[in-house]
């Protein structure tokens, strides 16, 4: 952590300089339970959230963050929250793309501080990966290239 920052919290840790983290959950419970308070300590700072979710579990996702006392509908009107479908980022034009995912994340991190935010905290929901979508196979690569990409950045990607 640079002077001045703020310590940024998961998972009853403070992250260091390494900011990917990949997560496993027993269930949507205990998934959101370590979540939240990452996602809201994030908001009540004024940093971006950026998420990826299931399309099919994306009103359960916003419902979560209301009942975490996270004004999501505000946020979202002020840019501070960004809920995109898997669709919209890892499975566009119904395959994945690793060059063009991490062209997204690129462009997702980068612009973060040119909108204001010092921080944009990125959570992404991964299950996609366990379906048979065109292009699945190389999600490996894709992980072991991101691991390049994100030292660029100090944002957190969970």
């Amino acid at each position: 952590m640079k002077n001045g920052e703020q310590p940024i919290h998961f998972a009853n840790a403070t992250l260091g300089t390494d900011r990917h983290i990949c997560a496993f959950f027993h269930s949507p419970d205990e998934e959101y339970r370590v979540l939240l308070p990452f996602i809201r300590e994030g908001i009540e700072r004024g940093e971006k959230a950026f998420h990826i979710v299931d399309p099919r579990l994306k009103n359960d996702h916003l419902r979560r963050l209301q009942q975490a006392g996270i004004d999501a509908d505000a946020a979202a009107k002020r840019g501070q929250l960004v809920v995109k479908r898997w669709e919209d980022a890892y499975l566009r034009e119904g395959h994945f793309d690793q060059d063009r995912m991490l062209a997204l994340i690129e462009e997702v991190l980068s612009s973060g501080p040119a909108e204001g935010y010092s921080l944009t905290r990125l959570v992404a929901h991964m299950e996609w990966a366990l379906e048979d979508f065109p292009g699945v196979d190389d999600l490996v690569e894709y992980e072991t290239r991101l691991n390049f990409v994100l030292p660029k950045y100090k944002d957190p990607v969970i």
